[in-house]
């Protein structure tokens, strides 16, 4: 910057030629330089207050503009993020029709080892063994020695009584590592349904919890995903009518000392699953592992209600009548001889304890259960008409329920479909399916004879599934089951009040390398109620039961699986909000009134 000397020497030589005084120009030009720095600073200070103005300005603009922002928009709670975590250790809880949990997850604490870093490995492996009973003292401390070893884990799930004894001991080289477990607070109940988890990845300050059977498995990505915030998988089970069903057949087997049991309860308009349960069962929380040898069905994880692939024996001749009285071949009062011998293929087709019932009606043949009258009514049908039915049912695939399980339980159909395979499969011989398949092929009739399938989420509708069999064929199905029950073998199946319709089944168990034991039954009852309006399936199935009450043992479903089933249904309609429905006279003692 150039400055103007106050004193320049020309003005001063030519003001003392005039005689005036130089100090005046010195005054004058320290008076110029004095407005010009004051005029410059001024200019200054006004700009530096234009540009805070303007980034006042700016912010009253960004804030007005965000409080009218949140003004607008819709309340909400503020959450806390957290990111960076390489094990998503988080699951959803699954809990029942009415909310109530079936699995939730639990922060436990893990047990791991530095062996560098520790004081007295010998003390430390003797105290952790006193402490878990199930570790050796001396392998845990030849591993605690190991210089080469920088990491060993001690337990993967420790309770806090057990994490204080650790502390206790004092040993810096024990470290403890938080993380999530599932647990299932009912136990056994509905532990085949569930499934259960374990541990998939690991670290020292999470662990990946996974499923490795049943729903757990089967919604895996459902129950991790972030997107779900944790919202709970709503299963169509009912948790006290599981109870309740899991409670009658564990006694009913004990009782007679059945091998293995199962029951399926089911909607049949919405086809949900109320009730699955198969016995032997177990704990999911401590899942036992599978067998390495003999049959997978004697493994308490082998589900017999999907898995167990059975010849269900007469249950299936109901399926015969409704399909020849849809094509219009008989109607329920069509007469059908039963008597002398049939024989087809080369084979003889008998009766129960050879029974002659002579001519009956179609009714009557599935009241009596009558094998020759149900395979006359199989050959007339044909056997490619037969498959075609019994595949609208379900009964040639899978049932497509929503459990891992489901894929193992293909049926076993006939290699060739003569017309010997034809008849016995029309009364349930020649062809295995599970329980699950029956419940399912039992709803379509029961309802309506539109088809149901199976499901395990809770619904809001019914199934409009396609017409198997007409309305009035289904209705005349369920007046046949209704005087089995009435009429029939099933006669210890009436539940006063809730009308019990049904039709049993007993078959003899294949022998592993072919043939049958005459001495041990697959028992079933496929059962619907209120038969005059069905709104539930039940079906129990009983492996090797009988009942030794008698001078011989009786091995048929009617004295097996039916009365089971009849308790069951006395303990679970209330449950389900049936409210029993009885005509005068049906008890004793009870006076009807008006209002």
């Amino acid at each position: 910057m150039i400055r103007t000397p106050l004193r320049p020497l020309a003005r001063i030589l030519d003001a003392r030629q005039k005689g005036e005084n130089p100090d005046a120009i010195e005054r004058e030009n320290l008076r110029i330089r004095h407005e010009q720095m004051r005029d410059k600073a001024r200019m200054r200070a006004e700009g530096r207050l234009l540009v805070m103005a303007v980034m006042f300005f700016g912010a009253f603009c960004v804030v007005g503009a965000r409080m009218g922002m949140l003004a607008a928009s819709e309340p909400a709670e503020p959450r806390a993020v957290h990111t960076g975590a390489s094990i998503i250790a988080s699951r959803a809880d699954i809990t029942d029709r009415h909310g109530r949990i079936l699995a939730t997850n639990m922060s436990i604490h893990s047990l791991y080892a530095h062996p560098q870093q520790m004081i007295d490995p010998d003390r430390a492996a003797t105290e952790l063994a006193a402490i878990f009973p199930d570790l050796d003292a001396a392998k845990l401390a030849a591993r605690f020695n190991d210089p080469k070893r920088k990491f060993l884990w001690v337990k993967k799930k420790i309770s806090p009584e057990q994490m204080q004894a650790v502390h206790d001991i004092g040993e810096p080289g024990l470290l403890f590592g938080p993380r999530e477990m599932r647990l299932y607070p009912n136990g056994a109940l509905a532990a085949h349904v569930l499934g259960g988890s374990s541990f998939g990845k690991e670290g020292v300050h999470s662990a990946e919890v996974i499923g490795t059977a049943g729903v757990e498995r089967y919604f895996e990505d459902l129950l991790r995903d972030p997107a779900r915030e944790g919202a709970p998988l709503q299963l169509s089970l009912d948790l006290t009518v599981q109870a309740a069903a899991e409670e009658v057949l564990d006694a009913g087997m004990k009782l007679l000392n059945a091998k293995a049991a199962a029951s399926v309860l089911m909607d049949v308009k919405t086809g949900e699953v109320i009730s699955l349960v198969s016995l032997p069962d177990f704990d999911p929380n401590d899942r036992p592992r599978p067998l390495t040898e003999g049959e997978a069905a004697d493994s308490p994880l082998f589900n017999h209600a999907l898995q167990g692939l059975y010849e269900l024996g007469s249950t299936f001749k109901i399926f015969t009548a409704a399909q020849a009285m849809e094509l219009g071949l008989v109607n329920a009062d069509t007469i059908i001889d039963t008597s002398g011998t049939f024989r087809v293929g080369g084979e003889i087709i008998g009766e129960f304890e050879n029974h002659n019932y002579g001519k009956i009606s179609v009714e009557q043949v599935i009241v009596k259960s009558s094998n020759r009258g149900t395979g006359r009514l199989a050959l007339a049908i044909g056997s490619t008409r037969q498959q075609e039915f019994l595949k609208s049912l379900g009964f040639f695939d899978p049932v497509p329920l929503e459990m891992i399980e489901a894929k193992g339980g293909q049926p076993l159909l006939p290699k060739r479909w003569t017309d010997l395979s034809t008849a016995t499969v029309s009364f349930g011989h020649g062809l295995s399916s599970s329980p699950l398949h029956l419940a399912a092929a039992y709803a379509t009739l029961a309802n309506d004879g539109r088809r149901v399938v199976p499901t395990l989420l809770k619904q809001t509708s019914p199934q409009d599934g396609p017409q198997v069999v007409s309305k009035s064929v289904a209705e005349a199905a369920q007046v046949m089951l209704r005087k089995v029950v009435t009429e029939g073998t099933a006669s210890f199946g009436e539940v006063p009040g809730y009308y019990v319709g049904g039709k049993t089944g007993t078959s003899e168990k294949l022998k592993p390398r072919g043939g049958y034991y005459k001495d041990k039954n697959i028992n079933t009852f496929a059962s619907i109620f209120p038969a005059h309006d069905p709104k539930y399936v039940l079906i129990v199935t009983l492996d090797e039961a009988a009942d030794m009450t008698g001078d011989r043992p009786r091995r048929t479903a009617g004295w097996t699986a039916v009365p089971v089933a009849a308790e069951m249904i006395g303990r679970i309609a209330p449950l389900l909000g049936l409210r029993p429905d009885y005509q005068l006279g049906q008890l004793e003692g009870v006076v009807k009134v008006s209002r």
